[in-house]
């Protein structure tokens, strides 16, 4: 497959990158200053861009298989759901249909797999604007028309690539860890673009 990444310098990126090239998939790497990814392979086209300038997404979009989004901002809001939005445009232009978008875990009917730090402390405290960027992101996503999934992990941690995770279980599941490696998220997430189970779907990740 022909697999554009966008976020790719990024913490969860890098690994979809790297595993995606392991896997022998045609690799785009999209970012701000992409001699960062520090990476170098014969199946690997790096692509300086920005997401929130449109005019630089549309020509990486092109002869693309599978999107995937895992841009961040730490922090911050407004990235993740603008530069989303311009990912989402420059598809329906070029006609590239397949997206897997990564957010978090938290969003919509699973909120009720966190607990009371999470809720409190973190999504309505400390990481308020970044968890309000990921509930628009998701917006804009579920109403773009493409081929959407959309990932919805734990905190990151820095495990190893296990492929041993819990996707797709429901909101009221109080049982999970609350967190992942960035491995298996990227893991995940190439597994998603090999079929269609989770097509419009939101699948939570974790242990």
């Amino acid at each position: 497959m022909n697999i554009i990444v966008f976020g790719s310098t990024g913490s969860v990126g890098r690994h979809i990158v790297r595993q995606a090239l392991d896997e022998g998939h045609r690799v785009t790497a999209f970012a701000r200053n992409p001699e960062q990814l520090g990476m170098s392979h014969e199946l690997l086209t790096t692509v300086h861009g920005d997401v929130l300038v449109p005019a630089t997404i549309i020509p990486a979009l092109r002869g693309q298989d599978v999107v995937m989004c895992s841009i961040g901002a730490g922090r911050k809001g407004g990235l993740r759901s603008e530069g989303t939005r311009n990912i989402v445009q420059a598809m329906q232009a070029v006609g590239v249909r397949r997206l897997i978008c990564q957010t978090t875990l938290g969003v919509g009917e699973s909120w009720g797999n966190l607990n009371l730090l999470w809720k409190t402390v973190m999504f309505r405290g400390l990481l308020r604007r970044a968890f309000d960027d990921h509930v628009r992101q998701e917006e804009i996503v579920r109403s773009s028309g493409l081929d959407w999934t959309i990932v919805r992990p734990g905190a990151f941690t820095d495990g190893e690539r296990t492929g041993r995770y819990h996707i797709g279980f429901p909101g009221t599941d109080r049982s999970v860890e609350l967190r992942i490696s960035r491995s298996d998220v990227a893991d995940a997430m190439l597994r998603m673009s090999k079929d269609d189970q989770f097509l419009h779907a939101d699948p939570g990740l974790s242990y």
